[in-house]
Formats: structure tokens, C-alpha cells, sequence
């Protein structure tokens, strides 16, 4: 059941968020994604210690890394999505933390294959909870022509939090071990879900202007049938599918290719190459979301995947050269600016997702994108990459991480042209169809 207008925590009275409120919650939500994200890929910069540790090869590394994780947290991720568009979404995110920061230092206990697996799959389990509702709070506290800026700062998150986990996890790691540092990052999320729970507003549910709602409760097959039937968001949760994929392959065997292939070591990744990425993810996030507001008051909402497809055109000869880089200094460079224009999508790509999803559907709609999302992109893309690095090994030796790296990111332009579709859809339907389901 949706909130009743009441006085809620951070200033929300009779429906009323205060613009104090607002930002707190943005930044409580952005700081949970980003505890979300570091708990997540700190995994990436310890997969060479765990390796040598636990006896692994890369197929089961990309199991830990993909599959394991996205299987429960994508899966998981429609019931909590059903549950927030009808509870207290701030309730939900709140228990979430507390259970995949456990789950995270549960992984530090870990003493084989198994174990390990087990609490990757709690640390999935748990971030099921955090997503679809934050975009529903999120689209109920901005309007349309603010929401892919507020997107985007939420999604630095993804930036940050990828970025700490290696920062903290490659010095962790090198003057301790892999287990100190899984501990070290998972307990304070416990202490964070409580602030969550005092401080966040749940907000009250608001309709876009003109939209028309129906005002039965919705089921999950009926936020199947309306995301699909819209060709927009159709093209659009295509091109965040593969571009996730892409991403989620790449951010996680990045920091063992660069081990592997030209010698750096944790300290210098953690150190060194995550701040960098930190600062162009960042750049590339807000930069991304501010020219997405201004063009579509300009152009309309087509132009935001124009934008999206135009930065990752560019984006792409920069990534293809760092998997055929000799040098590292070179190689950092160009992935900096890959890195630069291609994490330009989320906040865009969720924005238009929330913009065109019915009311009821707002958090099921974010569900849906985030399930095809994570289980073809999250579950397939690193797990493709250490079964491809394991295929390519008896050839490649120790480069065969990276030719499999470099057939992943070959991918992109399928990427680019389903935002374009989803360009076309929009400017041939016209604005109306943010109303549609």
C-alpha cells in the first residue's frame, strides 16, 4: 500500500518533501548504491590473491563474479520490487543493507570454493533490496525534467563505489590479506542501514502530469506486459543490457589484466589507476546527466539516447586500444578517456525508464530493467570472460584474459544502435508516449 500523507522522517509533512529532505535522501540513497558497488566489485581486485589462495581457475572466478551474484540478485529483485511499490520502500532498502554488508563480510570467512559461492549469493541476495526502490523514492521525489540529473548522481555510486572497492581492497589486500579486506568493507554497511532507516524520507507517490492511472494494484506480469508493449523502453533496457554487460566484464577482470599483463600489483591499482577512473566516471556521470536535462528541454527525450549512443561512439576506439596497449602508462591513459564518454548511460537510461513506467509500476519497471540487466549482463558478461580466458589459455598463455577482454568490448556498437532505435521509437511516437504503459 502507498504511503498515506503523514509527517515522515527528514521534513516530509502531508506529502510535502522539503528540499532538505530531498537531497538528504539522494545522498543517503547515492551512498547506499555506492556501499552496494564497492561491497559488490571489490571482488575484482582480489580475484589474483583469492585465486592462489583457493586453487581456482578463471571459470570458476567468473562464476563468483557473475553468474552466482546476478542469478539471486536479478531473480530477487521483481518480489522486492512488487513489495516497494506497495510498502515502505525505505523499510526494504534499509533491511537490504544490513543483509548483503553482512554477506560481504561473510566472504572473508570463507575457506574454499563453495563457502565463498554461498556468501556471494547472500551479498546478492541482499542487493536485490536496494535498486528498484531507491528509483521509485527517487521519481516521486524529482520531476521528469530534473530526474536524469538526480539519476545520475545516484549512479555515481556505481563509479564510486567500483572505485573504493578497489582502492580499499588493493591496500587492504596488500598489506594484510583478501579476508581482512572483505571484512573491513562489509561491517560498516551494517551501521549505514540504520542511518538509512532514521534519516531517508519516504515520499509520496506522484503521477506524471497528465498521466492517467488506474487504481487497481498491478501484478508483476501485468509490469512485464506494459514495459514491453512500449517499443521506446523496449530498445532502451536492450542497450543498458548489452552496455552492462560490456561493463560488468570489463570493470571486473580490469584490475587482474593489468596484474597479468603488465605487472602492476594491488597497490598501484587500488592507488593509482581506481582514482583515476573514480575522477572520469564521475565527470562522466554528472556531465552526462546535466547535458541530458538540457537537451531534452531543448529536443525532447529523444535526444537523451542520441546523447548516450553519440559519447559511446566515441568511447569505443579508446577501449578497443587499451586491450591492444604494450605499455601501461598507455593503456591507463586510454582507458581514462573510454571511461570518460562511455559511463555516460545509467542515469539517462533509468530516468527515461522511470519517465515512461505507469505509477504503480515505477519500482517493477526498475526491477525488470535491472533482472534483464543483471542476468545477462551481470551473470553472463564475467563469467564469459574466465570461460573465454580459459578457452584462449593453451594459445594466449598468460594474454588470454585479454583477448577475451578485447572480444567482449566488440560488443559495444550493438549497444549504440539499440539507443538509436530506442532515439527513433521516441521522436516517432512523440513526448505522449511517457504516459503510456
Amino acid at each position: 500500500m502507498a504511503s498515506t500523507p503523514a509527517t515522515y522522517a527528514g521534513g516530509a509533512v502531508d506529502g510535502e518533501v522539503s528540499a532538505a529532505a530531498r537531497k538528504t535522501t539522494l545522498f543517503l540513497l547515492t551512498v547506499t548504491y555506492f556501499f552496494s558497488y564497492m561491497d559488490r566489485q571489490i571482488l575484482a581486485i582480489l580475484l589474483e590473491d583469492i585465486k592462489a589462495d583457493l586453487l581456482l581457475n578463471d571459470t570458476q572466478l567468473g562464476l563468483l563474479s557473475g553468474l552466482a551474484f546476478a542469478l539471486f540478485y536479478a531473480t530477487l529483485g521483481i518480489p522486492v520490487a512488487a513489495l516497494a511499490d506497495r510498502m515502505n520502500r525505505v523499510n526494504i532498502i534499509s533491511i537490504a543493507l544490513a543483509l548483503w554488508s553482512g554477506m560481504t563480510a561473510a566472504c572473508g570467512l570463507a575457506q574454499n570454493f563453495f563457502q565463498l559461492l554461498l556468501a556471494r549469493i547472500g551479498v546478492g541476495v541482499g542487493e536485490a533490496g536496494s535498486s528498484p526502490p531507491s528509483h521509485s523514492i527517487i521519481a516521486d521525489l524529482y520531476p521528469a525534467e530534473k530526474r536524469a540529473l538526480a539519476l545520475s548522481i545516484y549512479s555515481l555510486g556505481v563509479t564510486l563505489g567500483a572505485a573504493a572497492g578497489q582502492i580499499f581492497g588493493g591496500n587492504l589486500t596488500y598489506f594484510f590479506d583478501w579476508r581482512v579486506a572483505f571484512l573491513a568493507i562489509g561491517l560498516p554497511g551494517v551501521i549505514l542501514a540504520i542511518v538509512v532507516k532514521l534519516f531517508a524520507t519516504e515520499p509520496m507517490r506522484k503521477a506524471e502530469p497528465g498521466a492517467v492511472e488506474d487504481e487497481s494494484t498491478p501484478s508483476i506480469m501485468a509490469g512485464f506486459h506494459s514495459i514491453f508493449a512500449n517499443r521506446a523502453a523496449v530498445w532502451l533496457v536492450a542497450g543498458v543490457t548489452i552496455t552492462s554487460m560490456i561493463g560488468y566484464a570489463l570493470t571486473g577482470w580490469t584490475p587482474a589484466y593489468l596484474i597479468r599483463s603488465f605487472g602492476l600489483n594491488t597497490l598501484q591499482i587500488g592507488n593509482i589507476v581506481a582514482p583515476l577512473l573514480a575522477i572520469a566516471g564521475v565527470a562522466s556521470g554528472l556531465g552526462s546527466g546535466w547535458l541530458a536535462n538540457r537537451l531534452s528541454e531543448k529536443y525532447g527525450l529523444k535526444a537523451q539516447p542520441l546523447m548516450v549512443a553519440g559519447l559511446k561512439t566515441i568511447a569505443l576506439p579508446f577501449l578497443v586500444w587499451f586491450y591492444v596497449a604494450e605499455s601501461a602508462p598507455l593503456a591507463i591513459g586510454v582507458y581514462f578517456i573510454a571511461v570518460l564518454f562511455q559511463s555516460c548511460y545509467l542515469g539517462p537510461t533509468f530516468a527515461l525508464i522511470q519517465t515512461l513506467a505507469p505509477l504503480k509500476m515505477r519500482a517493477v519497471w526498475a526491477a525488470i530493467t535491472l533482472l534483464v540487466i543483471n542476468l545477462i549482463g551481470l551473470g553472463l558478461g564475467p563469467t564469459l570472460v574466465g570461460v573465454l580466458s580459459d578457452v584462449f589459455a593453451p594459445t594466449y598463455g598468460e594474454e588470454s584474459l585479454r583477448q577475451a577482454l578485447l572480444v567482449i568490448a566488440a560488443a559495444t556498437p550493438l549497444a549504440i544502435f539499440c539507443y538509436w532505435r530506442a532515439a527513433k521509437c521516441l521522436e516517432r511516437h512523440g513526448e505522449k508516449s511517457v504516459t503510456s504503459g
